[in-house]
């Protein structure tokens, strides 16, 4: 049956694994297309439900498998379903405090998968590599017993990221690397808290450069190395510097919330200068999506007012914002936003600076609903914080 819909899936349009967060490109936006983006009142069919515990982590595809995480009894958990019938295929258990902390609490970093390997990262430092097929343990570390890592105050929240043959995260001062095959450590730069952003590689010149968002600084480092090539200073309230840095030739857009807001800086040859600051954009924890020289994400912070936005790169201007998604987040493909409203609303919204156009809309949630959703192989995945699961057929 599973085989059937995708092999009539890949007829009509092209169906993309997720494996890892922000996908492929690492930019929030899929190249998949052919999926259904308006449904009936009723909103878009459920295919399956399930419940995975508390936390905020979103989803891997690949191969047909589902990855996520969740906190239930004083335990984390790492699921993989079936994409098509979300049959657990294998669970993944140890030990591990809820952390709730003026929200929920529960699992943070979204898992990776390389090929036949899972990589996971709990809040309390627990780093594993598993066996994408079976679940068995091919490796473990622990950031803060090993490595004397700090811990920030809401755990470590990086998605683990690979690159070649190691594996990058956000831990430490400004960066932490180790080989993906047995978890040894290649290189670190300090034990400091770090911020909870995600690893972003990218180009200057000739060079690989990772971007590392830390608790107060923007680092650009050489991957095999660690070594620092510049940085620029991003001090927020409470150190949290948590939605990924976004890159677009030699310019990087920064944003944070309480207060902080968002900025427009470029870089060359060592030497970084600001383009423009305001107060507009203000990421609390989901990073936005840039398509066509616009950027659309969530601003505001848990308790106030919050918006869905769409402004220019270029210059900082306002174009339009929605209030009704509140803190959401949101992922994109085929032009179109994909977005989890933060009371449980789904919706599609056409990425275009004119005006805020929703072409569908249906309550799929209920609860706080933080995690970015998935458009993987003509389905989407959602959750909220208690751990609900749902998985929707949009395939044409």
């Amino acid at each position: 049956m599973a085989m059937s819909w995708l092999v009539s899936y890949s007829l009509m349009g092209a169906g993309v694994d997720w494996y890892r967060w922000r996908g492929p490109d690492l930019n929030g936006i899929s190249k998949e297309t052919g999926w259904r983006s308006t449904w009936p009142a009723e909103g878009p069919k459920k295919l399956w439900t399930a419940q995975v515990g508390t936390g905020f982590a979103s989803f891997s595809v690949s191969a047909g498998r589902v990855f996520t995480t969740g906190n239930a009894n004083g335990n984390d958990t790492v699921f993989c379903f079936d994409a098509e019938t979300g049959k657990i295929l294998w669970r993944h258990t140890y030990p591990h405090p809820l952390d709730p902390k003026y929200y929920e609490g529960g699992t943070s970093a979204t898992p990776t998968v390389d090929g036949n390997r899972v990589y996971t990262l709990s809040k309390r430092g627990h780093l594993f590599c598993l066996d994408a097929a079976s679940g068995k343990v091919i490796w473990s570390k622990h950031l803060t017993e090993d490595w004397g890592m700090k811990m920030p105050e809401w755990g470590f929240a990086s998605s683990p990221l690979v690159w070649g043959e190691l594996l990058l995260l956000n831990a430490g001062t400004a960066g932490l690397a180790v080989n993906k095959n047995t978890g040894q450590r290649v290189w670190d730069n300090g034990k400091d808290i770090c911020g909870y952003a995600s690893v972003v590689p990218f180009q200057e010149g000739a060079a690989t450069r990772m971007a590392i968002l830390s608790a107060n600084t923007l680092f650009a480092v050489d991957p095999q190395t660690g070594k620092e090539a510049w940085r620029f200073p991003w001090e927020t309230k409470y150190d949290v510097n948590a939605a990924d840095p976004i890159i677009s030739g030699n310019q990087v857009f920064l944003s944070s919330s309480y207060g902080k807001g968002c900025a427009l800086i470029e870089f060359n040859q060592g030497k970084v200068r600001q383009i423009y600051a305001n107060k507009y954009m203000r990421n609390h924890f989901n990073t936005c999506v840039l398509i066509d020289g616009h950027l659309y994400g969530t601003t505001g912070e848990s308790g106030q007012a919050s918006y869905l936005m769409c402004m220019e790169w270029a210059t900082g201007q306002v174009k339009w914002q929605e209030r009704s998604v509140g803190l959401g987040a949101l992922m994109a493909a085929d032009g179109k936003l994909i977005v989890q409203g933060e009371k449980g609303e789904l919706l599609i919204v056409q990425a275009t600076p004119q005006k805020f156009t929703p072409l569908a809309r249906a309550q799929v949630l209920s609860g706080r609903c933080w995690t970015t959703p998935v458009l993987s192989q003509g389905r989407i995945y959602c959750r909220n914080a208690a751990g609900q699961v749902v998985a929707l057929d949009v395939r044409q």
